[in-house]
């Protein structure tokens, strides 16, 4: 229980809290102190911490807002307790990545990009994108300064410019009379002065000179030369020259801001020249996006083994295009190409012939290329722009180079670079270029308060272990633990302070060297004067916490209660706590021992050979078949480059699948010693509210059946398809069988709110009126996997597939939990249980993205047991992986680094796991050793 008779007025009191399945308790949450929630998975860490305490202070926030947002207020879902006080303004940090937009980049989400184009605007100098030379505008004053300085004690010729435009020899008539009556006599032409000329004399170049003053360029005469430039700039409608004997040319001199040498007019950089978001600043071929889509020849001739009788151009094997196909045929013979040989055999010409036409009018043949031009004057049909996005492909823009920005933006420097070149650097290159600029007086002062956020924020993201990140990264191609990462850095750079901050497990994909930067971040959040709670695993993490909340004992049902409130060092006594167990090492994650190579007798490894992508050094790489492999390093180091890009993409291609970003190597072998390798990532199940645990095992259809099949059904005459709310007959109809009606809130989010007819069930009355065993299908959707398991003790077919998903640690997950409300860990292990369902002969190669994710050490030690479920198969794993209890049960460790970005990408240490405790130079060597010693001696 909490401690009681606590000052409450600075803390957060909760009374009576019973959201999801938390058990009616009181607890009181300190203000201004690092609080540490944790407890097994489903144990209720993120009813409380986000469902109620986050929940409820976004609620009060959005009370101050228009009566239009309040007026769905009260039918929205809020926490299910008695009261609360003392709740503050609460800020979210989850480890979801959410965004699609392609606009959005790591500069863009942490407003670095902001201040950078603030800073560049300031002080930046643009130089002329023909000479090279900068461009400025000049004041007389300038030019005198320079002139007396570069030309010093020479006599020199003061000049403005009079067009002749078009007109050319007869608009002189128009001007010769003017200047004369303002009193100038003299014009400059071939090198000298000469007098004005009489109004019959025809010019041929497009200007004249007229001569303001001759003078020595003496000190005595600065005053006399920047009058006589005043005069000229006034004459020349911003234009003067300086004509000196010791320059072959006069000195041209633009109150415009225009090259003086070239005579080009650049635009005076302004914040929005550099956005690639706006219409002044992005490039006009690719509209500031880095990249235009085009044909992809690879995907039109996706394996190049077959030839062109056997269907080598993919599109034309469709039952649409047998015109095309067959046209293609005659070509081949008329112009003798081979349709027999495989495609990557013919010729460099043939093949382009084939793909682009023989190039004579009196060709007839439709080319490949042709029949997709003709396409594209139809894709205001749906399915013409299905068929073409299979052929297309995303290429860097040829005009800014991926640059995503005009050139007049790229022109602007500052320390010899632009904002492009800057945001190329990683955040560690970034971080020392700013530390180390040297600015004059006058631009410092400008910039100052520029400067100190630049600085700011580029150290927060440094701190939080993002030094391996680019500005320009898109933030789509983040993960869930690099996103919440860069929102922390954010917060810390918005210096709110009087806040409530939830963060969910910000450790996650941080490899545990950098923990001690991140909880030291957190530190400086909560001495702002913020009250910061983290729902985590991570042993750190709960060792520097001021105050630990356990939740448990179990998941799902058996959770929900407070098992322990106070400091770390009273954890361990908590006899109820798994976490507190495994902590003191009372238990402890056991990996039963096999036999290396078990089931696979024949295995010869997969060998990676110069593996050059990204930040990758030209690597060589062996990964063991049939073993537990697992890849460390620290973030940014390379490691899902190498097993992603690398190794996965380069299979597919191998597989003469079409893929897009191949990484790029010098050779593979070994692929023969696997029938497939499958890649298990964190992406999610399903982007909408129908699918769900029980639909993407199977499950659902086998408890349709039994519901169909009962005695209560076949009385009303339903069948299993009655009890599906994807179709007409048992769903219902005002919700659709969505359980929920979307309420569009413009310049809001959208807001989801229960179906009033349904009341969120999802089917309707008479449906759910069907009993089994006293539960309604509605009922059965809401039980876990754990109590599902003990409701169906009867039924084997479905015991079999809801027992997968126990074995992965997921009994805690109800069985129609809406997979957008999965995190990307139960994602990855909801499909590993998939894969142990399936595939029973093959030999299959797993990669999996750092499992672990979201998952308590009890949760772990059921994940390790499905791991050695799937080698005692056969099967062979590659596991990208920072939880130390998972390194320590590797058979054969692949450690990147050293550090991350372009100091990463180099092979620290291959081979079995006991030798990377002897590498010294290996940051996982050392923390896994630092473990293995803790657990000793706890």
């Amino acid at each position: 229980m909490p401690p009681q008779g606590r000052y409450t007025l600075d803390a957060i009191l909760l009374k009576g809290v019973r959201t999801h399945n938390l058990k009616n308790f009181d607890l009181i949450l300190p203000h201004k102190k690092l609080t540490v929630v944790t407890g097994v998975s489903g144990s209720g860490k993120s009813s409380l911490a986000f469902d109620t305490l986050y929940a409820e202070g976004q609620r009060r926030y959005v009370e101050s807002l228009s009566s239009y947002a309040r007026q769905f207020l009260e039918r929205m879902e809020k926490p299910d307790l008695d009261g609360i006080s003392g709740i503050l303004p609460a800020i979210a940090i989850e480890a979801k990545n959410v965004i699609t937009n392609a606009r959005s980049t790591v500069g863009t989400q942490t407003e670095i990009n902001d201040y950078l184009r603030l800073f560049l605007a300031r002080v930046g100098r643009t130089f002329c994108l023909r000479c090279g030379e900068e461009v400025t505008r000049q004041t007389p004053e300038r030019a005198v300064r320079f002139l007396l300085e570069t030309f010093p004690s020479e006599e020199a010729v003061v000049l403005f410019p009079v067009s002749l435009g078009k007109k050319g020899g007869a608009s002189i008539r128009e001007f010769l009379p003017e200047l004369a009556r303002q009193g100038f006599t003299e014009i400059f032409e071939g090198g000298k002065c000469c007098p004005l000329p009489e109004t019959k004399r025809v010019f041929k170049g497009p200007v004249i000179w007229v001569v303001v003053d001759r003078l020595a360029l003496r000190e005595r005469n600065r005053k006399r030369l920047a009058d006589s430039l005043e005069l000229a700039f006034e004459k020349g409608r911003g234009e003067a020259a300086v004509a000196c004997p010791r320059s072959s040319e006069p000195i041209r001199f633009s109150a415009h801001f225009r090259c003086a040498k070239c005579g080009i007019d650049y635009r005076e950089p302004t914040p929005n020249l550099f956005s690639f978001n706006s219409p002044l600043g992005a490039c006009v071929e690719c509209q500031g996006f880095g990249r235009v889509i085009t044909l992809d020849w690879d995907r039109v001739i996706p394996d190049p083994r077959k030839s062109i009788e056997a269907g080598a151009v993919e599109p034309w094997t469709k039952p649409s295009s047998k015109w095309e196909f067959r046209q293609l045929l005659r070509f081949c013979r008329r112009r003798q190409i081979s349709v027999e040989k495989p495609w990557q055999e013919l010729s460099k010409v043939h093949r382009q012939w084939v793909l682009e036409g023989f190039g004579k009018k009196e060709d007839d043949y439709f080319s490949v290329k042709d029949f997709f031009e003709s396409l594209e004057k139809k894709t205001y049909r749906m399915h013409i722009r299905v068929f073409l996005s299979r052929y297309r492909a995303f290429v860097e823009c040829r005009l800014c180079s991926g640059k995503r920005l005009k050139p007049e933006a790229l022109a602007v420097r500052v320390a010899g670079k632009n904002i492009a070149e800057l945001s190329a650097l990683p955040v560690s290159g970034l971080h020392a270029f700013f530390e180390t600029l040297q600015l004059e007086a006058g631009e410092e002062a400008k910039v100052e308060p520029v400067l100190v956020e630049l600085r700011k924020r580029i150290r927060f993201l440094k701190e939080v272990g993002l030094t391996y990140l680019t500005l320009d990264r898109l933030s789509r191609t983040l993960s869930g633990g690099e996103v919440e990462r860069i929102h922390l850095a954010t917060s810390l750079g918005s210096s709110l302070v009087d806040t409530l901050y939830v963060l969910d497990e910000p450790s996650i994909g941080l490899h545990e060297r950098d923990n001690e930067l991140l909880i030291r971040l957190l530190k400086e959040l909560r001495d702002l004067g913020n009250t910061v709670v983290v729902v985590e695993h991570d042993r750190t993490m709960i060792e520097a916490a001021d105050e630990v909340i356990d939740l448990g004992p179990l998941g799902g049902k058996k959770g929900g209660e407070v098992l322990f409130q106070g400091k770390v060092e009273g954890f361990a006594r908590e006899g109820r706590s798994l976490t507190g167990k495994y902590l003191a090492g009372e238990l402890q994650i056991v990996w039963r021992r096999r036999k290396q190579n078990l089931n696979r007798p024949d295995a010869r490894p997969i060998r990676i050979e110069r593996a050059a992508q990204h930040n990758l050094r030209s690597v060589d790489v062996e990964i063991p078949l049939g073993q537990f492999v697992v890849v460390t390093g620290v973030s940014g180091s390379g490691k899902s480059t190498l097993v992603y890009d690398v190794l996965h993409q380069n299979y597919q291609k191998w597989r003469g699948r079409p893929v897009q970003d191949l990484g790029a190597v010098k050779k593979i072998s070994g692929f023969d010693g696997v029938d497939e390798i499958v890649l298990v990532n964190q992406s999610p199940i399903g982007r909408t509210s129908r699918s769900n645990p029980s639909t993407y095992l199977g499950a659902f259809d086998e408890i349709r059946k039994i519901f169909g099949a009962s005695e209560s059904a076949r009385q009303k005459g339903f069948s299993a398809r009655n009890f599906s709310f994807n179709v007409e007959g048992g769903r219902c109809e005002n919700c659709k069988g969505d359980g929920r009606i979307k309420v569009e809130m413009h310049f809001l989010a959208d807001v989801y709110l229960p179906c009033e007819t349904c009341r969120g069930r999802r089917f309707k009355p008479e449906i759910l009126e069907v009993r089994l065993l006293g539960k309604s299908i509605d009922d059965v959707l809401q039980m876990t996997i754990d109590e599902a398991l003990a409701f169906f003790h009867d039924r084997p077919l479905l015991r079999e597939k809801l027992t997968l998903l126990q074995k992965t640690g997921l009994g805690y997950l109800a069985l129609g939990q809406p997979a957008p409300t999965l995190s990307g860990g139960e994602a990855q292990r909801l499909k590993l249980a998939h894969e142990m369902s399936s595939r029973p002969y093959q030999r299959i190669l797993y990669l999996f993205d750092e499992p672990t994710t979201g998952l308590h050490y009890h949760d772990i030690s059921y994940l390790m047991g499905a791991f050695e479920e799937l080698l005692e198969r056969g099967h062979s794993l590659v596991v990208i992986e920072h939880n130390m209890e998972v390194i320590q049960c590797a058979d054969w460790i692949i450690d990147l680094g050293p550090e991350g970005g372009e100091d990463g990408g180099r092979i620290v240490y291959q081979g079995p796991r006991q030798g990377i405790l002897e590498c010294p130079a290996s940051h996982t060597g050392r923390c896994l050793k630092r473990h293995l010693e803790r657990k000793v001696t706890v």
